[in-house]
């Protein structure tokens, strides 16, 4: 429809016919409808594929309400590349620095073991021929610079390569072993706010993305992994984010009632909002691997766990441009697909810790509400609350996490009388 208002509009000017004209304005009519009507189907097709993926549906919705210019970083160069690594790198080291300075020798790991028997995770069930099409339809088509083709093409061609994806991901579950380049991974930093300063780094978040056949293995594992977690009910019941049928509604609707119904009783709240600096970024791999110890996971699997986390590397790219590679001590990839798996196992006996204080808690990622219900002598509940703070930022230290003091809150709900 372009080309056919390209040459109407070059008849027109030649003519200066008033028919012309009229058919010109009439095709611009008609071209208006249709890119509306392109961008309807377009976007309808968008959100109605995204509606069992929350995070997906949110950036569908978001790009809709706030379409504002991406901003860039100007100008890349490899200078900037170092930058932002020094960057990511330093503030790790920083705060493992100040946590490993007040560790609290008293505080314990709180790691919860089960009893062994059948549910025990020793080995990974290795992936079959027929499982290839299925676990490839699983994993988002992001090409990684690292791999040596697009992803899109490593899926058309599965019935080629198949064979070659599943000697491979099923020779890395049998020998508990993570190929080398596996777990490299490009970084790319994203602006925490659109409102944010680009050209600060302290305003970036690392996001990894590490190559396609790495994807595909975890994918199997974060499968088996789930498994486990679900026969186990290892999980904290009130432990929301990356759990099938625990997201942000069910977190929000949760919380909401206990606090309208404590409301209803004539009870005040003191609610206390956490939030993690960089909480995915240090994580202790060895309390970690303690955790999935505790979890029954043994053998050739926590093998494979272990040779998952040690000796990654990662570089930041811009453009062109990139960083020299670094190794993470610490951490687990944010944008990977175990991930976040693995931060709710590290994350679970937090919830024990606030339950033992007298407190109710609910967690989203790494997001802790714990709140308290009174009504009557205000100040005694303060004091509580302050005892259940302290006992949570000493888990925390020992635990290699650090909070946030600004993204902290405390709100009273209800209790007009106080």
């Amino acid at each position: 429809m372009k080309q056919v208002g390209r040459r109407l509009e070059r008849r027109w000017r030649k003519s200066r016919d008033e028919s012309d004209r009229t058919h010109l304005r009439a095709h611009y009519r008609a071209y208006a409808v249709a890119v509306r009507a392109a961008k309807k189907r377009h976007f309808s097709a968008s959100i109605a594929s995204s509606q069992c993926r929350p995070a997906e549906l949110f950036r569908v919705v978001q790009g809709l309400v706030h379409p504002g210019p991406k901003e860039e970083l100007t100008p890349p160069s490899k200078a900037r590349c170092d930058d932002f690594a020094e960057h990511f790198r330093e503030k790790i080291a920083q705060i493992r620095h100040e946590l490993d300075s007040t560790i609290d020798s008293e505080v314990l790991r709180e790691t919860p073991t089960l009893p062994s028997g059948p549910e025990l995770l020793d080995e990974f069930q290795l992936l079959r021929p027929d499982d290839v099409d299925k676990v490839l339809g699983q994993v988002r088509p992001t090409t990684c610079l690292l791999d040596p083709c697009p992803s899109w093409l490593i899926k058309d061609s599965k019935h080629g390569i198949g064979t070659w994806i599943l000697e491979v991901v099923n020779a890395s579950l049998r020998e508990g072993r993570v190929p080398a380049p596996l777990k490299e991974a490009v970084v790319r930093p994203v602006l925490k706010k659109a409102s944010l300063d680009p050209g600060m780094a302290a305003n970036y978040r690392p996001v990894a993305n590490i190559p396609f056949l790495g994807k595909v293995l975890e994918r199997v594992v974060a499968g088996q992994l789930q498994a486990l977690l679900d026969e186990t009910d290892y999980l904290d019941p009130l432990q929301s984010g990356f759990r099938p049928g625990y997201g942000t509604e069910s977190a929000l609707v949760a919380l909401y009632d206990d606090l309208c119904r404590e409301k209803d009783r004539g009870s005040a709240s003191l609610l206390v909002l956490l939030d993690l600096s960089a909480a995915f970024d240090t994580i202790d791999h060895g309390i970690l691997l303690d955790r999935l110890a505790g979890l029954g996971v043994g053998g050739t699997a926590l093998r494979w766990f272990r040779s998952y986390l040690n000796d990654r590397f990662q570089k930041v790219v811009l453009g062109d441009y990139g960083s020299a590679p670094w190794q993470l001590c610490h951490g687990v990839p944010q944008g990977s697909i175990l991930s976040p798996l693995l931060f709710n196992i590290y994350m679970k006996p937090l919830g024990e810790v606030i339950r033992r204080c007298g407190l109710q808690t609910h967690q989203y990622a790494d997001d802790t509400q714990l709140y308290l219900s009174f009504s009557t002598n205000p100040g005694e509940a303060v004091a509580v609350l302050n005892r259940c703070l302290a006992e949570v930022m000493g888990w925390m230290r020992a635990n290699k996490l650090k909070l946030n003091p600004d993204k902290t809150e405390v709100l009273l709900v209800g209790g007009s009388g106080f």
